[in-house]
């Protein structure tokens, strides 16, 4: 039974103190110097009654933002898909909210079991053969398969498509710091490079004349970080007349209508799984998905669930093909994230098992015909101009007539969330947006949103009828 009160009366507080052993609250912290300790009161406000407590938090609650009730147009790597309520309900039951590190078959089956058909349904997704128990987001995922790519050739030089996530590819830079291994980015084309209007995606004349013997492996991610689909089959085949590896960074809800990377010659297939049943939070937590093909099996970081029998024959599932030191020594483990997000990756599975395949099929078809909509909405008013001009999922680049962040501040008194502004992170893209479009927003809030764009780049009030 929940409670929101947890009294400790100066009893408790003794014979708590009795039972570890010692007598008072300054001996129980003796182990800190003394010089390290608070020696005056914090600086907080008066107590509250229990009432004017909830009051006051209530208060501080309707400040917030809420992206589920309000139009958000943000992406930019975290997305805000439709989370079916029974999602919310499964993952809150206590067997799955307090579970963790499932080492006793016999008594987590229920956990395993979840994994086992997460990993199942990435598989099946990605094209992969198999896939691991998930990792911390989809940077992680990436710098993991990174490292198995230079280990299983032992090549040192990794060739990442700039159209790659920023984020991930600053965690690759600060993770393989000191791994000896070379990170080269590969520019994407723009429209003045004579792109035959493919302007956006990876630069295959750039990447051709980089790749060497000593390539591990190409990171390439479809949709890019700009939304673009990009040609993985025919960096896949640039990547073996090296024998490099391919590393496809790929939106799971975009493989309801495209081809799977496995299918058009991915070795390995990452990406974030927060699309998945999952909220964006404020940006997290988030689910890193990994899934291989077959030689890289045993390669794989983290955990893996398998399924066997028991001394009776009946069907059971373990965490299999890893050693004991994956998890107690660092030294000899194939990666030092040694966990996995159960509890993002249990609403993941919910979400495929309620959509299905139609389900899944819908909302990324959704996402296209919205996404579409509104690009060519906001074209029509003349004050938003074209950038790239290669076909899309979900997002857009596209430049208003005004300076981004400031398009973005307005917005948000109109309870909208704006793009993403890209010139922080492409130099070159300066004044440009990153608008993403799911299934979630109605005609009506697209409407809305290319009126009130339009209003303010032309330096417009928005009033209350508007």
């Amino acid at each position: 039974m929940k409670s929101s009160y947890i009294p400790m009366t100066k009893q408790q507080q003794e014979a708590m103190l009795s039972t570890v052993g010692v007598k008072s609250l300054d001996e129980l912290f003796s182990a800190i110097p003394e010089e390290l300790r608070l020696q005056k009161d914090l600086n907080l406000p008066a107590p509250l009654s229990e009432y004017e407590l909830k009051k006051h938090t209530n208060t501080l609650a309707q400040q917030n933002f809420d992206a589920g009730w309000n139009s958000c147009f943000l992406g930019a790597g975290v997305y805000d898909h439709i989370i079916p309520s029974a999602i919310k309900h499964i993952i809150s039951r206590q067997e799955f909210y307090t579970a963790y590190t499932p080492y006793q078959p016999e008594i987590s089956q229920g956990v395993l079991q979840s994994i086992f058909e997460y990993q199942t349904m990435i598989a099946e997704l990605t094209g992969m053969d198999a896939a691991n128990a998930s990792l911390y987001d989809g940077a992680t995922a990436l710098y993991e398969a990174v490292l198995l790519a230079s280990r299983y050739n032992g090549r040192k030089e990794v060739l990442v498509a700039r159209s790659v996530n920023p984020e991930y590819r600053k965690v690759l830079f600060s993770g393989l710091r000191y791994s000896g291994i070379t990170i080269k980015e590969v520019d994407f084309c723009k429209k003045e490079n004579n792109c035959d209007g493919k302007s956006g995606t990876i630069n295959l004349e750039i990447l051709q004349n980089n790749i060497n013997k000593n390539t591990a492996a190409i990171v390439i991610q479809s949709p890019n970080f700009f939304g673009i689909l990009e040609d993985i089959e025919a960096v896949s085949q640039k990547a073996k007349e090296v024998g490099a590896l391919l590393i496809a960074v790929c939106d799971p809800i975009s493989l309801g209508v495209f081809e799977s990377p496995g299918a058009l010659g991915a070795d390995i297939a990452v990406g974030e799984a927060q699309p998945l049943g999952n909220p964006m939070n404020f940006g997290g937590p988030l689910l890193g998905y990994f899934a291989v093909k077959s030689p890289f099996i045993r390669r794989m970081p983290g955990r893996i669930v398998g399924e066997t029998t028991d001394s009776q024959g009946r069907r059971g599932f373990v965490l299999t093909l890893q050693a004991r030191e994956q998890h107690i020594r660092r030294e000899k483990a194939t990666s030092n994230i040694c966990t996995n997000q159960a509890l993002c990756a249990l609403a993941a599975v919910n979400y495929l098992s309620f959509m299905g395949k139609e389900g899944l099929r819908e909302v990324a078809t959704q996402c296209i015909n919205k996404s579409d909509y509104t690009y060519h909405s906001l074209l029509k008013t003349k004050q938003i101009s074209e950038v790239f001009e290669a076909p899309f999922f979900r997002e857009f680049v596209v430049r208003p007539g005004i300076e981004p962040g400031t398009l973005n501040e307005v917005l948000l008194t109109e309870s909208i969330i704006g793009g993403y502004d890209l010139s922080s992170e492409y130099p070159e893209l300066e004044g440009c947006w990153l608008v993403a479009v799911t299934e979630k927003r109605s005609k009506k809030e697209i409407d809305d949103f290319v009126y009130k764009v339009n209003l303010i780049c032309q330096g417009g009030i928005i009033n209350d009828e508007g």
